[in-house]
């Protein structure tokens, strides 16, 4: 078994590996189960100071991205992409497929959103539903201030849809402080469960937006709608992966019991980045570095795979390469969740030293 050092899924505790292999009942037709559920969906909305109600949907990360887009997008609706990564980017295909008009407003992908410019933008061109915006975009590792977007969106009487599931309990997050209609999270990064689940938050205005369309939200699947009145009606739209939620609880459970969690994810991820720098390495961004994952530019003459390849190979470590316009450019370590231990990420550093230095040595002579 490899150690997994990538940016998500991350490794997992054994308490919670136990936890889903325990008896379990049937979800649909034990109304004790509607109960854990909505506790559990309770305490996800305490983790993230939040009155808005939080619903755990059955499918990895991407399914609360295109279930957003799905119940409030309606034919021509114009929707403004906020795109200063690939995730951001991304929003515009679930956008475009349900009918809307995706607007992109494009960014630097080396640094944070400069909310400046946004405001500059949306004073010329404000007509939206909702936009979308990435906390942490996972393939640069940028982190944006999704507070202060979500409060100048507001003051234009736009939706915020935001995508935290690579940002979500690695990274202080306070739902009070802004104006987040729609936020997705995930199970499989800083929560440190299986992949599998979809966390999502609903405020009062996207359910208002949902309820008030001129047409049928196309989908039944990736319809957030169809959550609302689970527990008045006692009845789920499609029967809950009962195992992988209990899984989940656990996890959220060592999350709300863990009071170091986010000093811990900054020491480690401050530490990662000057080891990476003292390697003589580059890092991808100029700022706004997340906490979660660290994204590193391969040195001229060599391709990522074959410092992946030899990670794997040679010292049994798994850390992740890239996709899209940064494919074979970047290598990245995940330090979020289970993985943010100073111990596990200096055995992946000196690995990866390792390697560097054979590559500078072969690179002078």
């Amino acid at each position: 078994m490899y150690k997994i050092m990538t940016a998500g899924p991350t490794e997992v505790r054994e308490n919670v590996l136990n936890a889903r292999s325990m008896p379990f009942t049937n979800p649909d037709l034990d109304l004790d189960f509607y109960d854990y559920y909505k506790e559990t969906c309770e305490l996800f909305s305490k983790a993230v100071n939040t009155e808005n109600e939080a619903f755990i949907l059955g499918g990895e990360g991407i399914l609360g991205l295109e279930a957003a887009c799905a119940s409030l997008t309606e034919p021509g609706d114009r929707v403004l992409v906020i795109d200063n990564g690939i995730f951001g980017k991304g929003f515009t295909d679930f956008v475009k497929m349900h009918g809307g008009e995706a607007v992109l407003f494009t960014l630097d992908y080396h640094k944070e959103i400069d909310i400046a410019l946004l405001e500059e933008f949306l004073e010329k061109d404000h007509d939206f539903k909702y936009a979308t915006v990435i906390h942490c975009d996972t393939p640069s590792g940028v982190l944006n201030d999704i507070i202060e977007i979500s409060n100048l969106l507001h003051k234009y009487n736009i939706l915020t849809v935001a995508d935290s599931v690579a940002a979500s309990f690695g990274v202080p997050l306070d739902l009070s402080k802004g104006h987040i209609d729609i936020l997705c999270g995930g199970s499989q990064k800083a929560l440190s469960a299986p992949p599998g689940l979809t966390i999502v938050w609903v405020s009062d205005d996207a359910f208002k937006a949902m309820e008030n369309r001129k047409t049928p939200i196309a989908g039944f699947y990736a319809n957030i709608l169809a959550m609302k009145n689970y527990y008045k009606d006692k009845w789920f739209p499609y029967t809950m992966p009962i195992s992988d939620i209990m899984g989940l609880r656990t996890a959220l459970d060592n999350f709300l019991a863990d009071s170091d969690v986010f000093n811990r994810h900054k020491e480690v991820a401050e530490y990662t980045r000057k080891a990476v720098r003292e390697m003589g390495l580059s890092l991808y961004l100029e700022s706004g570095y997340a906490d979660t994952v660290t994204v590193i530019n391969v040195p001229d003459g060599y391709t990522d795979t074959y410092i992946l390849d030899k990670l794997k190979n040679d010292y049994n470590i798994l850390i992740s390469g890239c996709f899209d316009v940064l494919a074979g450019k970047v290598i990245r370590i995940g330090h979020m969740g289970e993985n943010a231990h100073l111990e596990k990420v200096k055995e992946v550093i000196k690995a990866l030293g390792e390697i560097i230095k054979w590559i500078w040595k072969t690179i002078n002579l």
